[in-house]
Parts: C-alpha cells; structure tokens; sequence
C-alpha cells in the first residue's frame, strides 16, 4: 500500500496568467476523498521539491456530493473531488480545471454562464399564489414524479457540459444540463404553462439542434441523471411545436 499520496495539479493564478504543473506528496491516511487531502496540501503546502509555495486553491461546500462546487477533471474524467477516494485512484493523481467554464483561479473555475442558461430556458415554476398558500395544486401522478425526481438531483455541478464537445467558449449551445432542467419543468401541471416559451428558445440558435448526439453527457454525470432520454424527448416536443406554429394561427 502506498505510504504518500503523490499529487499533480495544474495550477494558474489567474485567467491571464501562465499555467503550470506542479507536484505535491502528503502522507497516507485511509478514507481520503480528493477535497480531504487537498485540505492536507493547504495545511503544509510544500511542494516535491521541498518549497512553501501558495496553497492550492479550489471550491467546495456540502461534501455530500449535492452542490457541485467540487467538480473537477480528476485523472482526465470530470468528476466530484468530494465522492472521489484516494484509494480508488492510480497515482499521481492528477487534478486540472474544467476546460468549459472561465477560469478563476487553481481549479476554480466561474460555472455563471451554465446558470445564465438556466434563466435562458425559463428553468423555475411560476407558482399561482393561492396555490401557494392554500396548497390546492394539480395532483401529480407518481409516474410523472418519479421521472421528475430524475432530473431534480442535477446539481448544476458542470460534469456534463465538460464532456459535451459541443458545449464550449465559442458556441451558443446551452448545453445538456440546462436541456435536462427544461424536461422536467415541462412535465409539471403547472410548469406546462411556460412549455411553449421554453421550447421556442430550443428551437433557436443554441438550443437542441446543437447537440451532436455523442452522448458523453450521460456517461459521466454524477447522478446517473437519463440526459439523453430528454434530449431525445425535447427533440420530439420542438418537432410538435413546430407544427403547432405552422398550422395553428
């Protein structure tokens, strides 16, 4: 077993700054997830060759693998550092940024545009407000539950829009994560009412003719969540409305 963990992690201290690798070896302990032992590389940041360098830095929050603050490309897949074991891991480990979202700093990186492109696609339910308070909403039928339970443990963490090659810095494609988000608002009684509105955004430059189909997104997204069974859906649903469009006036 090893007795050190052997880190390297790509390292930039700002977007216009020089990138750089650089190596760090803690001891082993077992139980470690990434954020753990990155938690031990700040509390002694000396690298392999013996100097005191600025402790890495990175994001985190619920460490329950539900914010997805965490995400990270961890020995080139995009993952969750906090659900991610040491034990599980060939060594080095190598840590790197997102590639799909600006830069910040280290290995954080700014996931705005992800949640721009939620507002782009009306993801909320507008709520009546006697439903609100008197609790008189539309029954939900389990079977529309379940499939929205599906699509509600997305945690925006940005996994699937890493993998997406067609989600990146010179393309309008909202990308997967927003896709899955419009799917299970559309099937909620009351978030029906903003389906056509959401589907016309689809249905424009950077909606779901962008998707290439390499189906990437599902394979390395950390719930499991069926993103292209939505996108095979929300291509169905734009198809209908635009029929609807063209023949009802």
């Amino acid at each position: 077993m090893n007795q050190i963990i052997h880190f390297k992690i790509k390292r930039q201290e700002g977007p216009g700054a020089r990138s750089y690798w650089e190596e760090f070896k803690v001891p082993y302990a077992p139980g470690h997830n990434v954020i753990s032992a990155l938690m031990e590389i700040r509390e002694n940041p000396v690298n392999v060759q013996g100097k005191r360098v600025v402790p890495v830095v990175w994001d985190c929050n619920c460490m329950e693998e539900v914010c997805g603050a965490c995400s990270m490309i961890i020995n080139g897949l995009p993952r969750q550092a906090c659900a991610t074991l040491v034990d599980d891991l060939d060594q080095p480990i190598v840590l790197e940024p997102l590639t799909k979202f600006p830069l910040v700093r280290d290995l954080v990186v700014d996931r705005s545009k992800m949640f721009n492109a939620l507002t782009k696609v009306k993801s909320w339910i507008s709520l009546d407000g006697t439903w609100d308070v008197h609790r008189h909403a539309p029954l939900m039928s389990p079977s529309v539950q379940s499939l929205r339970y599906l699509f509600s443990r997305c945690m925006t963490c940005g996994c699937c829009m890493e993998a997406c090659p067609q989600y990146h810095s010179e393309s309008e494609f909202v990308g997967p994560a927003p896709l899955g988000q419009v799917m299970m608002h559309n099937v909620h009684p009351t978030g029906e009412y903003d389906k056509p509105d959401r589907l016309h955004t689809l249905m424009a430059p950077g909606g779901i003719t962008d998707c290439g189909n390499a189906q990437n997104c599902v394979k390395v997204c950390p719930k499991d969540i069926p993103l292209t069974d939505a996108i095979a859906e929300l291509g169905r649903q734009t198809t209908v409305q635009w029929l609807r469009d063209l023949f009802v006036k």
